[in-house]
């Protein structure tokens, strides 16, 4: 069953109510919530099923995730109406607040029908989504990406509020983003009283010509995000401040580092350059760091960098390599094995690729194939630091934005510092001759791996046949050269074996790296 968690707004009253409580009656860590939306999310969100056992979370199908087909004598559904009907039959919640429209403008009925009813209703909505109703229809028109050409989302005009700008702050996001944040006279909005709203970017700030000491309308956006909608001239004051200009109003520089902060030519945003050194990056760039296409430390997750990090043990990505036994068991909820796990992932975390390496470093643009492509091509981190854009531009699909971003980024001394500093602390790995230097027997070959292999991880085996310039592919085709299969394969080794596809082990592959085609057996 597909559907939707939400929190009906007396049981949310009624939690807020027992949190107050528990806070009154001394206890720690516990909180209020700002709207059932919100307390909703958070608590699906939870690892601990307990946790979100003890929220008051109800349930609205909507939708089928896998059903019986009437073949395999399954219930016969055409059309989304019958699959809404049945679902109530079966037991399952499903909103009374549904129709079956024949026209548009019995849509629009129905939508203006609903924003009557919506303060009256005893949870919170934004809007309505209107459905093609046969199945047939819907999967002719199919998806675009994750979203569905045969559903769309018809939202409510956001609730507006008047209130005056009382400064104009600079904030640094995870990924170095500069946003320009208007602080307001509290006032309340869509249930919540706000006092800060988004400008998005420069440019939108701009053209809204938002000032200090405007009388502003703000709305949530979506009934989430708060956001200065307009000023309201006539109440202007004569003598006002200027248009914001961020570079000039911080110097070039970012306000939570000094690293200097860029705008490329195609954005609107303005970027702190200082990646792994801005403090305001800390935690996204540890967390990007340690992901599974990255460095790969197993047992570092956001809870427990958010500790390392809140609490000043870790400033850097060197720190991680420096940590202790002591200082890392002493943490919230965190034993001695589980502080020897992290440890134990660190250190195995050492031995990596160049490949991972670059692209763990998080530089913006650089994604998992780009820093692929820059490891086979430069084979060392040096020549990746030092190459002018000239060369970084001979790299395959690596355009002008591309080598200017790497540029910026290693023109940072503190960048470089931080890679030197990670190098000290014991990570390594293979770096050999430019890819033009290197032999690439597996050139033009495209593999699929499924199954579990002997000795090697997934992973491991896609890096060395990328090295061997082999294509990795996730699916199998009449394309596909070779099909890499190991214990437990499933429906990609039929595929193979339908298609009339190669099927190799792990030790034809390692023959094949090595150009040994006899030993390999393969075609």
């Amino acid at each position: 069953m597909r559907g939707e968690v939400y929190m009906r707004r007396d049981e949310f009253e009624a939690m807020n109510e027992r949190q107050r409580g528990k806070i009154a009656a001394g206890a720690k860590n516990e909180k209020t919530f700002v709207n059932p939306r919100n307390a909703a999310a958070g608590a699906v969100r939870q690892l601990d099923a307990k946790i979100a056992a003890q929220r008051p979370l109800s349930f609205f199908a909507y939708s089928l995730g896998d059903i019986t087909p009437e073949s395999d004598d399954g219930p016969k559904l055409e059309t989304h109406w019958d699959a809404l009907q049945a679902m109530k039959a079966w037991g399952f919640p499903v909103s009374k607040h549904t129709t079956l429209a024949r026209s548009a403008s019995e849509l629009i009925a129905f939508h203006r029908r609903i924003a009557a009813e919506r303060d009256a209703l005893p949870f919170d909505i934004d809007g309505v989504v209107y459905k093609v109703n046969s199945f047939a229809l819907q999967k002719r028109l199919g998806f675009v990406t994750r979203e569905p050409r045969w559903a769309v989302a018809h939202k409510f005009p956001a609730q507006e509020e008047i209130t005056q700008v009382l400064a104009i702050d600079i904030q640094v996001g995870r990924t170095g983003k500069l946003t320009p944040v208007a602080k307001l006279a509290p006032v309340f909005v869509g249930g919540v009283t706000v006092t800060n709203a988004t400008l998005h970017n420069e440019g939108e700030a701009q053209r809204k010509d938002v000032r200090v000491g405007d009388t502003v309308i703000v709305r949530r956006a979506g009934d989430v995000i708060p956001e200065v909608v307009s000023v309201v001239l006539d109440k202007r004051p004569v003598d006002m401040g200027e248009p914001l200009e961020i570079y000039k109003r911080l110097s070039g520089k970012c306000p939570e580092c000094e690293s200097a902060i860029a705008k490329q030519e195609d954005e609107a945003d303005w970027r702190c350059t200082g990646g792994l050194f801005c403090p305001a990056q800390r935690k996204q760039a540890i967390l990007h760091f340690a992901q599974r296409r990255a460095l790969d430390i197993e047992n570092l997750g956001e809870k427990l960098v958010d500790q390392l990090v809140d609490g000043g043990v870790i400033k850097t990505l060197p720190d991680l390599y420096r940590l202790g036994l002591t200082s890392l068991a002493a943490l919230d909820r965190m034993a001695e094995k589980s502080a020897q796990n992290v440890l134990d992932s660190l250190q195995q975390s050492k031995q990596t690729t160049l490949a991972r390496f670059i692209y763990g470093l998080g530089i913006r643009q650089i994604g998992e194939a780009t820093a692929k492509d820059l490891a086979k091509h430069f084979g060392s981190m040096d020549t990746v630091m030092n190459a002018t854009l000239e060369q970084l531009l001979q790299v395959n699909d690596v355009g002008p934005i591309v080598a200017q971003s790497l540029r910026t980024f290693f023109d940072q001394p503190h960048n470089r510092e931080v890679v030197e500093q990670l190098r000290a602390v014991g990570i390594n790995w293979p770096e050999g001759a430019p890819a033009m230097d290197r032999p690439q027997p597996l050139l033009g070959k495209t593999f699929v791996i499924t199954g579990t292999l002997p000795s090697l991880g997934r992973d491991e085996a896609k890096d060395l046949l990328e090295a061997a310039g082999a294509k990795v592919s996730g699916s199998v085709s009449k394309k596909t050269s070779y099909v890499l299969a190991g214990s437990d394969a499933g429906s990609k080794l039929d595929k193979a074996r339908e298609l009339g596809v190669q099927v190799i082990d792990e030790m034809q592959m390692r023959a094949m790296l090595s150009g040994d085609k006899e030993q390999a057996d393969i075609a």
